[in-house]
């Protein structure tokens, strides 16, 4: 199968929705803390995402990394001579971090003595520590405080999931999250020293007894200050408060937004960058501690998908919407970083659709193509779970309202965004309570004349893949086609080949391990509707990915073949996903193919 129909002329100009994938993109650039003008970013320019050193007083963009699979993971240390990024094998996110002088050189491993993990987050002192979070199956998860020139010292070790925070800026304090009380989706804080003994805690969980989450946001940027910027869920949505982990102390900043809310400190610990999330959409406010006021940070309307204050006070952020290609701007009124070459081409907006579903209001996000409905329609469904569709810049939707579908994206619950009892819900129905909601807006969809009842396709990836087949086998009426991307496709073989983080994260779903709940691993598996199957099948799976592996995608297709259903499959030498764009647009030309020829 080629990209392109063989009537098609070999010269012919590339589609829109193939420029959409190919123009040059960059990252929110991050910056050294020490040295501003060192700045580290993403970027597909050659086709490839991979890191690039900038150093903004001369201008210079480097190529930091340059590997086959691509790379994203990457930091600076705080004085800017350092990048550390992290070194895995074809995208199977188990590995080493490495690094690189700024200004170029050899890659030279970055904490000597630490055994190749899953990366669990990662801190970097002004002297040169380091500590170093990782995750195996084996261990667990553990943190490793690595001295400059010395060698690495293990100051924690647990089964369930764990991770580093952050390290105070005089690099005595690390922040840890972890989730020792064994709930996956809402974690715990302890501040230790560099020798691992214990400072502070804070367990808005009760040791378990309570679904509260806390999040380490940061600490304040000034040598001996204590204070510690945490996320926690105590009125039902996410929103900051300020922790002094010495004095016990909680400041509540009492943010009267609805929504979730974020937050990160501006460098002189003045104040705080606020990051507010609304219905698919995002807002930025500054913070003041002196006034304890609130001022608006302008933007235009669209999704932020990261923001950063600068020493001189100016923010910068990276901003689009549906119908507006990414771009990353200053309050300055500057465009930060615009790379060379073609620009991608817009795409429409979304209009915003509220459903009545069974555990209440549904937000879904619609696009519609050129023309009078009912259109054959996409229900591209998000991954995660807990994540959600924004009004933000997509290649792969805008591609099928290039070729006339209308696109339906459904923040279901267990989707973040609205609130916490939203993200909870999908608790021990894992995969059931999600359809419902799509079920619900698929109903409007056609009710409303939006939609050919027809013409049907549910697809996504990751999770979104998951609730794909899933859906194939439990609503086998509803859809024409079914699309997933490297889903989970058989729940316990998933569960017993998965990256540990992930096995901790499936005991929380659905309240134990597939020996000690059965029939709920045996409910929420698409393996065991497989039969019901109806409509035709693509799967496409990565051969390394560490997150929905291969083996359980096999057992699944096996299922189909054996009963001679229509289904056909594409494997690729890459993880969870590919940072190729070629494969990429491969990949998306093979589903408009199979989409097309099977709603004919």
């Amino acid at each position: 199968m080629t990209e392109k129909n063989d009537h098609e002329p070999h010269n012919a100009p590339a589609p829109d929705w193939e420029k959409r994938f190919r123009a040059p993109r960059v990252s929110l650039p991050d910056w050294a803390e020490d040295a501003p003008d060192r700045a580290l970013f993403v970027s597909n320019a050659t086709g490839t995402y991979e890191l690039y050193a900038w150093d903004r007083t001369t201008g210079t963009q480097r190529q930091v990394t340059d590997r086959p699979n691509g790379t994203t993971d990457g930091v600076l240390t705080p004085d800017g001579r350092w990048i550390w990024w992290f070194s895995d094998t074809d995208g199977d996110e188990f590995g080493v971090w490495k690094r690189q002088p700024f200004g170029g050189g050899a890659d030279e491993p970055a904490a000597p003595g630490v055994e190749p993990s899953y990366p669990s987050g990662l801190a970097l002192g002004r002297d040169g520590t380091a500590v170093v979070g990782c995750s195996t199956d084996e261990d667990g998860s553990t943190i490793h405080v690595l001295p400059p020139g010395g060698t690495p010292v293990e100051i924690y070790r647990h089964r369930e999931s764990a991770g580093v925070g952050d390290l105070s800026h005089d690099g005595t304090l690390i922040a840890v999250e972890h989730t020792e009380h064994g709930d996956a989706m809402h974690s715990a804080l302890r501040v230790v020293r560099l020798d691992g003994t214990t400072v502070s805690e804070l367990d808005d969980t009760k040791g378990g007894e309570l679904e509260l989450g806390l999040s380490v946001l940061g600490f304040a940027p000034v040598d001996g200050d204590t204070r510690l910027l945490v996320g926690h869920q105590r009125r039902g949505r996410w929103e900051p408060i300020v922790w002094d982990v010495v004095s016990g102390e909680e400041t509540d900043l009492a943010i009267e937004l609805p929504g979730d809310v974020s937050a990160e400190w501006y460098p002189d610990g003045s104040a705080l960058l606020i990051v507010h999330s609304f219905e698919a959409r995002t807002e930025l406010r500054r913070y003041d501690f002196a006034r304890r006021e609130l001022t608006e940070v302008e933007t235009p309307a669209g999704t932020v998908s990261g923001a950063t204050a600068r020493p001189d006070g100016s923010v910068e952020y990276l901003w689009s919407s549906a119908a507006r290609p990414p771009v990353v701007r200053s309050t300055s009124g500057e465009v930060v970083l615009d790379p060379p070459g073609a620009k991608a081409p817009g795409s429409v907006p979304v209009t915003d659709v509220w459903v009545d579903g069974p555990g209440g209001r549904i937000h879904a996000l619609v696009q519609r193509p050129a023309g009078e409905g009912p259109f054959p329609t996409v229900f591209e469904i998000h991954g995660g779970p807990t994540a959600h569709d924004r009004d933000s810049f997509a290649a792969g939707p805008a591609a099928w309202v290039d070729h006339g579908f209308a696109v339906v994206r459904v923040n279901y619950r267990g989707s973040t965004g609205y609130g916490r009892e939203w993200t909870d819900a999908l608790k021990h129905r894992v995969g059931l309570i999600e359809l419902e909601d799509i079920e619900a807006v698929r109903e409007w969809a056609v009710s409303s004349g939006l939609s050919d009842p027809a013409k049907l396709v549910l697809s996504g990836g990751s999770w979104g893949g998951y609730l794909t087949l899933l859906g194939l086998g439990t609503q086998p009426d509803a859809w024409a086609v079914g699309l997933a991307a490297v889903p989970v496709a058989d729940y316990v073989t998933a569960y017993h080949d998965e990256m540990e983080a992930l096995k901790s994260l499936d005991r929380t779903l659905l309240g134990g391990t597939p020996e000690e709940v059965p029939e709920r691993y045996e409910a929420s598996s698409p393996l065991t509707y497989v039969d019901a199957v109806r409509a035709p099948v693509y799967i496409s799976a990565g051969l390394n990915d560490p997150r929905c592996p291969i083996q359980q995608v096999e057992n699944y297709v096996n299922r189909l073949s054996g009963r001679g259903a229509t289904h056909e499959v594409y494997r690729y030498d890459a993880g969870h996903g590919s940072l190729v764009v070629e494969e990429r647009i491969k990949q998306v030309a093979l589903e408009l193919d199979f989409a097309q020829r099977h709603l004919r």
